[in-house]
């Protein structure tokens, strides 16, 4: 399948890890390299729900029409899949974020088959979460 490119860049570096254990330790690296919420953006406004553990995703909206946002959780594995859903749905217009189909990106990715039920339903709050802001924005 055919992403936009800053989507097949994730998609290659994954490409490079050979099984779940290292696509795992990866995904976990991501998410230690994300920068820090103020204790302040972690609240009501910006808590996901329907996610088992908490999840926080901070929306900014930039001079040039583009989301980007910022996140935390208080799992490692979980704040893992927050760098990786900001990985592709910062720094896009709303159309764009749209236009991504996350469900296939993270097949391609190689972890939609390897996360639990609660894992895959909280990764799917978040796209929601998102795409639900998009698509305030675009209307």
């Amino acid at each position: 399948m055919t992403h936009a490119p800053h989507i097949q860049d994730l998609v290659d570096d994954f490409a490079f890890l050979d099984d779940w254990e290292d696509r795992y330790v990866h995904v976990i690296e991501l998410g230690k390299a994300l920068p820090p919420l103020d204790p302040a953006e972690r609240n009501e406004v910006t808590k996901v729900k329907g996610c088992v553990s908490q999840v926080w995703l901070v929306k900014l909206q930039n001079d040039n029409g583009t989301l980007s946002y910022r996140g935390d959780s208080d799992a490692h594995i979980v704040k893992g899949l927050v760098a990786v859903t900001l990985a592709l749905f910062s720094d896009q217009t709303p159309e764009d974020i749209l236009a991504i189909d996350a469900k296939s990106v993270f097949s391609d990715l190689g972890l939609a088959e390897h996360l639990s039920m609660q894992r895959s339903n909280g990764l799917a709050a978040m796209v929601a979460r998102i795409q639900s802001d998009a698509r305030t924005l675009s209307e």
